[in-house]
């Protein structure tokens, strides 16, 4: 019986013959926190009398989340990062450097990698083949001191795509469609990966924001086949020599196959307060919004702000709508700025942030007042999740998110297309 990409990762990984259900202890390539969950692994480090850790060049720390810091106890914990991480050798990627998962796919993920962050999106690096998974901050603590770590192998689901996106359809209209359909714990431990001729014709960019989603249906991790677009993102990123072909066994086994035709979809949006709430984008017509953010590790690449800056370019946000707009790393900034995107965002009445969750999060930047709604083209619209649970948010692709702020209301994108 082959084997599915999670149990060829893992049981090279942890030099077993790994397969679903069994538990397996595997090295870890990469293990991370952000400012959010770090001071907590630093802590539990502290009180298992563990020092130093397994391989500095193999941990990195972010500054994202918080970024910069709004308060003293914010300003505390950065301070402990900092400390920590020039003690002992650690990367560390500073106030102003981007999102942890936008910069963990930047610069460290590669196939076939065992990557492992106190962050539940770092499921997105699984768009270049690595099993990326989110642990909690003492998994993590273990992960750094140790250099490995343990893991059930999930089961997996097969997502089959096929077709094209039509104009005005997007990679996160797929992803909240999917979601829609699993619902929020439909694939809760389980693998997706994601085949088919649908994913032949995606970029990277696509493929990472649907990676990066995958924990909204409760999966482990979401992996994409390492193929010639992810030889041609690593080489772009100066690591070609770490690519290789991995794909699963045509015989292995999945629990469950799902088809998507990608040519039948439309714009989605999720409404409040779950992932999987969600409707088509044309039915909330007439749903006003005091405010649009685009960015976040799901939304944040230059693609994206391609996408809306066209949308944008020429016109001007409605006058009771605050467009926020935060890159997800330095780098997407530079080269937004460089595209031109950057000056067709600002001239349409953008804010532009500081590369970093920003808004996403809720602990500063964009914290919604109490009934007012935003469309988001984050990951979660949890009750709470942008600081104020009496506010309101909605999901959608940096498409609706740009055609939302020009109307005021919620719409379909295609209509300014």
């Amino acid at each position: 019986m082959g084997k599915t990409l999670s149990e060829k990762i893992l049981s090279q990984k942890s030099g077993s013959d790994a397969r679903a259900g069994d538990i397996v202890v595997a090295q870890v390539d990469l293990a991370f926190v952000q400012d959010g969950t770090g001071p907590l692994a630093l802590r539990q480090l502290a009180e298992s009398g563990i020092e130093g850790v397994a391989d500095p060049k193999q941990v990195a720390f972010f500054l994202d989340h918080a970024s910069p810091s709004p308060n003293r106890e914010l300003s505390q914990d950065h301070a402990l990062l900092r400390h920590f991480a020039l003690k002992n050798g650690v990367q560390l990627w500073d106030i102003g450097e981007g999102v942890c998962h936008q910069l963990v796919v930047e610069s460290y993920a590669s196939p076939g990698e065992v990557i492992v962050g106190a962050d539940s999106h770092t499921v997105t690096a699984g768009a270049l083949a690595a099993f990326a998974t989110g642990m909690g901050s003492t998994d993590v603590a273990i992960a750094i001191a140790l250099g490995r770590t343990w893991l059930r192998v999930p089961e997996s689901f097969r997502v089959v795509l096929r077709g094209k996106f039509k104009k005005g359809v997007y990679a996160k209209d797929l992803i909240l469609h999917l979601i829609g359909k699993l619902g929020a714990d439909g694939a809760t431990y389980k693998a997706l990966e994601f085949c088919g001729r649908g994913v032949t014709g995606m970029g990277m960019s696509e493929r990472f924001t649907i990676a990066n989603m995958a924990v909204e249906a409760g999966a482990k991790v979401g992996l994409f086949p390492a193929d010639e677009t992810t030889r041609a993102y690593l080489e772009s990123r100066g690591r070609g020599e770490r690519f290789r072909l991995l794909r699963p066994d045509p015989d292995a086994n999945y629990e469950e196959t799902i088809e998507v035709d990608l040519e039948g979809l439309e714009p989605t949006v999720s409404m409040p307060h779950a992932v999987d709430n969600i409707v088509l984008a044309k039915e909330l017509k007439g749903e006003k919004v005091e405010q649009v953010f685009i960015g976040t590790c799901t939304n944040g690449r230059l693609e994206d702000l391609a996408v809306a800056a066209r949308i944008l370019k020429g016109k001007r946000r409605h006058p009771s709508v605050r467009l926020l707009v935060a890159p997800a790393s330095r780098g997407v900034l530079m080269e937004a700025m460089a595209a031109g995107y950057v000056k067709d965002l600002l001239e349409a009445g953008a804010a532009i942030l500081p590369p970093g969750c920003g808004p996403c999060v809720g602990i500063h930047q964009g914290v919604l007042g109490d009934g007012e709604r935003c469309l988001s083209t984050a990951n979660r619209n949890f009750r709470g999740r942008m600081g104020n649970p009496e506010g309101f948010i909605y999901l959608g692709s940096p498409a609706t998110a740009a055609a939302t702020a020009i109307a005021g209301e919620i719409i379909d994108p295609r209509e300014m297309m």
